[in-house]
């Protein structure tokens, strides 16, 4: 598979799921029309949330605008919606971006490792308060795992890493095989770099 394939045929990487609860949901690419979906979520989330999710705001504003320019060969954008047509809600947002961002390279660079943006891929998740701990984060981490793997991508890293006083979620990606390759300081606290073979 080819991340050009995503937008013309959304259904490779869509997947039906069954949350904790026994509630069904579906995992599937954010498409153009999604933006009146994406909005409520990205504004609904708690600002505990915001304050550890931070790849861009949280407003309708950025939910038009990521809608209107998305390009899945670039990033593909999971979601992890429940309900069906009119009442479909945005319950988990995953960026997987096909390639290293700028600031994480350099930073690895340091490191003494180097990143490949044609091998390498960029991690950031999300997921709706009232969902998290509940597995359905574990759900679409390995559904991205799948995807990113058929797109011949050999690691993942963390968008801009990972925040020390944020356990839980260093926690999380420990599970899934990332590693702490260094520490840097952003936003007031110290960050972890995590990486994870594919």
């Amino acid at each position: 598979m080819k991340p050009t394939d995503i937008d013309t045929n959304p259904a490779l990487i869509s997947k039906p799921i069954q949350l904790s609860s026994g509630e069904p949901a579906l995992l599937r690419p954010l498409q153009r029309d999604d933006a009146h979906r994406l909005g409520p979520y990205f504004i609904n989330l708690s600002a505990e949330t915001r304050r550890l999710y931070a790849p861009h705001a949280f407003d309708q504003e950025t939910a038009d605008r990521i809608c209107a320019e998305l390009d899945s060969s670039q990033a593909l954008r999971l979601l992890a919606t429940r309900g069906s047509g009119a009442a479909e809600e945005v319950i988990g947002y995953f960026i997987l971006v096909f390639g290293v961002h700028e600031g994480d390279r350099k930073r690895y660079e340091q490191l003494g490792i180097g990143l490949d943006g044609t091998t390498d891929c960029t991690l950031a998740p999300s997921v709706a308060d009232v969902y998290q701990s509940t597995g359905l984060g574990s759900i679409m981490l390995e559904h991205l795992y799948q995807i990113a793997r058929n797109c011949g991508r050999k690691r993942m890293v963390l968008w801009g890493g990972v925040r020390q006083d944020n356990p839980r979620a260093v926690h999380f990606y420990r599970r899934f095989g990332f590693v702490e390759k260094g520490q840097f300081p952003a936003g007031g606290v110290d960050n972890y770099d995590m990486i994870a073979p594919l």
